[in-house]
């Protein structure tokens, strides 16, 4: 895939995390999807499974994993947004919170992506009564 300069990185990094998770035979079943909580930026199924995906791109020799950007404030705006998603959708799967890692690495001419994705990253944590 060669670099388009009027492409975003971000959905660079979605577009190549989409590939990855059709290849391991995912359905994609909504990119970007909004509610009044934020946004998630992969829904996915397999089998009985709906991955609800945060896809985080940075560069290879980031200082910090791309997965430490996914912190407890927006854990839980993901996990309010897939509720409202299984909700409108009436989704009769089993909910996993996923995120995936682009690492990219260019040269002059083209982008190229390692994928390091992360299966369960994050669970919902019931209050304590």
């Amino acid at each position: 895939m060669f670099w388009k300069k009027n492409k975003s990185t971000g959905a660079w990094g979605e577009d190549q995390a989409a590939e990855y998770l059709q290849k391991q035979g995912y359905a994609v079943l909504c990119r970007n999807y909004h509610s009044r909580y934020g946004e998630i930026d992969l829904i996915a199924q397999k089998d009985s499974i709906i991955a609800f995906v945060e896809v985080k791109t940075r560069s290879k020799d980031a200082l910090y994993s791309a997965a430490e950007a996914v912190t407890p404030a927006k854990q839980r705006k993901i996990i309010l947004t897939a509720l409202n998603y299984l909700e409108e959708y009436n989704a009769d799967f089993q909910p996993r919170f996923d995120v995936c890692e682009v690492y990219l690495t260019q040269n002059r001419r083209r982008r190229s992506a390692e994928i390091n994705y992360l299966e369960d990253a994050f669970q919902v944590v019931a209050p304590e009564i």
